[in-house]
């Protein structure tokens, strides 16, 4: 019928000069290709791709990341016959020490707690112990349960409480029953992995000296079905003040855990991250397995499904920050972040107001640092402040007015130094940096607009700690999405932000969006350094000139022991490039970034191959952390 129409259609085009001419004649086109073969083809993609965009925005994102995930367990979960290769190799280890699993009950249904010890009974590491107390729970199952599980297998040990003292008391008296050299902490609604002890003692036999050691988690549904993978970077101490990142699995050398006394009470429902912040202050020998070992149950009553579940607990991690700033000396302040449970701010108080130096790198563009330049001195709230606007050939008589204008109204906390090389953005922070008065410096872009008035503040609190190298902040695009959270080494094959475009109030990777966090880069954008260690590490590498510099940089600050941070809480807005325009707009321009790629990657290929403050099984093509099982 429908060829029939067209070839009908086709007689009447060419009997009729004037429909081919009319107005009505693109409704007649329309026609014939939406009849077509080609027209009924795309028209069918574009229903599918708006189906398909329908379900991505309902069901999408869980599904296709859940699709991710089954992709990965297939590559790193062990079969049955990798784990009898496991069990095999563990018999002849030289070091086979003894790990005591604490594991407190209360209450539990009798399915979770049997699935709980059952992953314990088959694990392929065998010199462990399990060290169970009830604290007198009021279900007679869990007695039962309990009596028949210790009486399988001597490894099961059980103490039955005769009053309920809750959770830190009753880990207290399972730990009372630990003889191993190593602790290994379990929930009774949990699993570990067939391998989670395997992997810890493999990794003891190559570093003995380890006191403390962490791995991956995810969650399994009352199905058993493995979901929301979290894949951790290796030991940052900054990210771990901001929540308890180390979570599940950590196993724990059992003189520390002594030493500091066991679980404290008054700190239930955190008294995990309490314990953790406590023996972190006794050692740095800490180390992260990169594979999942342990399953957090979700369920109604679980915090994995549940953040209402208890509040109590949230709190508790709040009491549990406050007193380990207080053990090391510092005066801050905590606070959970707003709509985001077991995840916390700190504002730290500044020992002594040093100034410090703004050095802003321009060439013309009178109007961008016009707008720097004034959001600066109106808005910051921060006293003691100088900026130093480094002049690159300029040549526009607007500049220079704008220059004269800021010396006149703030004669000692503006002033202009002259750069008459080509564009070398090391050059002109290094020559900045050599002009500043500050103890602080504060590189900052000429295309930058302040947001919020305690930013510089904000910086100078996290930046005067003799352990912290560069501290970055958030970059917005002028729509309110995100230019730079953070930088990893490796994404886009050198180094990439992360989050690029998402929204400005957006979570991120397991709120990674909202809490301060070790990065192994920030950009210089905005980023501020002591200028102690500026000169510590030669400033900028003029070498590279107009990429990478700022990210080899910091890298010169991670190599000398110190830590890189971004703020979450500091935002500017970034126009990004406007003054420069794309670097790789012209032929000499492109080859000088292929000179800096190739420098940067003779110099920190080690980095690119592994960046500690972010998972190797994460993506290194897209910004957002997704599992890395298509790249």
């Amino acid at each position: 019928m429908l060829k029939e129409f067209r070839q009908k259609y086709k007689k009447l085009k060419k009997s009729s000069k004037r429909i081919w001419a009319s107005e009505h004649w693109s409704l007649y086109r329309f026609v014939i290709f939406i009849t077509s073969y080609k027209g009924q083809k795309r028209i069918w993609n574009f229903i599918w791709k708006v189906i398909g965009y329908f379900f991505r925005t309902i069901f999408g994102i869980k599904r296709s990341a859940q699709r991710d995930y089954i992709k990965w367990m297939k590559m790193y979960f062990p079969d049955k016959s990798k784990l009898e290769d496991y069990r095999r190799e563990q018999a002849l280890w030289p070091y086979r020490p003894k790990i005591s699993i604490i594991l407190p009950v209360y209450n539990i249904s009798e399915r979770y707690l049997a699935s709980a010890i059952n992953s314990v009974l088959a694990q392929a590491y065998e010199n462990w112990e399990l060290c169970i107390s009830d604290d007198n729970s009021p279900a007679e199952h869990v007695k039962t349960v309990l009596k028949k599980f210790s009486g399988t297998d001597k490894r099961i040990k059980v103490i039955f409480r005769e009053q309920n003292g809750h959770i830190s008391a009753n880990s207290n008296s399972a730990l009372s029953l630990a003889g191993g050299e190593f602790v290994c902490l379990l929930d009774h609604d949990d699993k570990l992995s067939p391998d989670a002890l395997y992997q810890n003692v493999k990794l003891l036999n190559e570093y003995p000296d380890l006191d403390l050691i962490y791995s991956d988690e995810d969650k399994i549904d009352e199905k058993d079905q493995h979901l929301e993978p979290h894949f951790k970077p290796d030991w940052c101490p900054e990210s771990f003040l901001s929540r308890n990142y180390l979570g599940h699995l950590v196993v724990i050398r059992k003189e520390l855990i002594e030493k500091i006394g066991g679980f404290r009470e008054g700190f239930e429902g955190s008294q995990d991250f309490d314990l953790l912040l406590r023996v972190t202050e006794l050692t740095d020998k800490i180390h992260h397995i990169p594979l999942v070992l342990y399953h957090w149950r979700m369920h109604d009553e679980s915090t994995a499904q549940n953040d209402e579940a208890k509040p109590y607990a949230f709190n508790a991690g709040v009491k549990a920050l406050e007193e380990a700033l207080t053990r090391r000396n510092i005066s801050a302040s905590v606070q959970l972040i707003d709509n985001t449970p077991g995840f916390y701010s700190i504002r730290y108080n500044i020992l002594k107001e040093e100034k410090v130096s703004i050095i802003i790198p321009s060439r013309n563009r009178a109007s961008l640092c016009e707008v720097i330049i004034a959001s600066v001195f109106k808005l910051t709230t921060y006293s003691d402040f100088e900026i130093i606007l480094v002049d690159n050939n300029s040549d526009e008589d607007s500049f220079f007015e704008m220059v004269k204008k800021w010396e006149s109204e703030e004669p000692n906390r503006f002033k202009c130094v002259k750069d008459r090389g080509s564009f070398n953005f090391s050059r002109l922070m290094n020559l900045g940096a050599s002009h500043a008065q500050g103890e602080y410096l504060l590189l900052l872009n000429n295309d930058m607009e302040i947001l919020i008035p305690e930013w510089m503040t904000m910086m100078v609190e996290q930046c005067q700690f003799p352990a912290i190298g560069a501290v970055g902040a958030k970059l917005l695009y002028q729509n309110d999405t995100i230019q730079h959270a953070g930088v990893i080494i490796g994404l886009g094959g050198i180094a990439g932000h992360t989050f690029v475009g998402y929204d400005r109030d957006a979570t991120g990777y397991y709120n990674f969006l909202k809490c301060t966090s070790n990065y192994s880069a920030v950009t210089a954008a905005c980023l501020m350094v002591k200028k102690s260690d500026y000169n510590k590490v030669n400033g900028f590498d003029e070498a590279l000139a107009v990429e990478f510099n700022d990210v080899d940089f910091c890298l010169k600050l991670l190599d000398i022991g110190l830590r890189n941070v971004y703020l979450p809480h500091v935002e500017l807005y970034h126009y990004e490039s406007i003054s420069r325009g794309h670097p790789h707009k012209t032929k000499k321009s492109f080859q000088q970034h292929l000179h800096d790629v190739k420098l940067f990657k003779a110099r920190w290929q080690s980095y690119i191959d592994h960046d500690s403050c972010y998972s190797q099984h994460l993506t290194m093509i897209f910004t957002d952390f997704r599992l890395r099982v298509n790249d």
